[in-house]
């Protein structure tokens, strides 16, 4: 009978690969190293934060559903009135509800809606404020984008004497519109606090821009930065240190008040 061999129990050499654990390849450095230079070299984006992208089919479907509603008696989109139209063949359809203002854009050659905007009331807003200011929000087909018919919507609106806010986030598009808008219109940088709107002037530092708070406004027609003041819808910068103080203090006296109500000893 043949004898089995038996091989010893196998170690690890100190200098084995397996020993210790290894320097990822150098490929793998290079790449990280790129990356990160990448990261330091790229300009800062003074902007809010660009983060919407909804996809195109999407957009396609919901304009084709609501185009159907704007010929379908009875509809609430079938009573809108007609706005003049920025270009040959299309036709301008708004109606208000709510305080809200809804504007379509159809196209009568292709007989499809091209998009629209809804300018929208901010919860973010007092009363007094919320009279003045709305938030656009707009969806146009890709073959509609960058003919400038948002833009004639938007200018609509501030024509009325709205002023726009921009909303928490926004897309590329939408961003680029603003700046468009910019040329025609006062823009300054807002920071929406405590149901107001705080003054933050026309530029901004770029750690600041991309702050939940921090918002744009457009100022409509027949405004201007000092009737903003005189009529408390734009505020002063918050001074955050000193409101987080009184807050405090107003905390503490509520809480004593509270306290002299009680029985002797301290229990209800």
């Amino acid at each position: 009978m043949n004898a089995i061999a038996l091989s010893p129990p196998s170690t690890f050499s100190p200098r084995s690969a397996l020993a210790f654990p290894q320097p990822p390849p150098l490929r793998v450095l290079r790449a990280a190293l790129a990356t990160r230079l990448r990261r330091l070299v790229q300009p800062t984006r003074m902007e809010l934060r660009i983060d919407v992208n909804q996809p195109d089919e999407n957009i396609e479907v919901e304009l084709d559903a609501l185009h159907r509603r704007l010929h379908t008696p009875g509809d609430p989109m079938s009573a809108c009135t007609r706005l003049p139209a920025p270009l040959p063949g299309l036709i301008l359809h708004h109606r208000e509800a709510d305080g809200e203002h809804y504007v379509y854009v159809e196209d009568t050659i292709r007989g499809c809606l091209a998009g629209f905007t809804v300018f929208s009331r901010l919860i973010e807003v007092d009363r007094r404020t919320d009279r003045h200011v709305r938030s656009p929000h707009s969806k146009y087909a890709p073959a509609y984008r960058g003919r400038g018919i948002a833009s004639a919507v938007y200018d609509w609106a501030l024509g009325r004497g709205f002023c726009l806010v921009s909303g928490a986030r926004q897309s590329e598009g939408a961003h680029a519109l603003w700046r468009a808008l910019a040329r025609r219109h006062p823009l300054r940088w807002v920071a929406l606090r405590g149901k107001r709107m705080h003054d933050l002037g026309t530029t901004l530092p770029p750690e600041r821009a991309t702050d939940l708070d921090i918002r744009m406004i457009l100022l409509g027609h027949g405004w201007s930065l000092a009737q903003l003041h005189a009529r408390s819808l734009l505020h002063p910068v918050a001074n955050t240190t000193t409101d987080d103080a009184l807050a405090r203090r107003h905390d503490q006296r509520l809480t004593r008040a509270d306290l002299d109500r009680l029985p002797h000893g301290g229990l209800p």
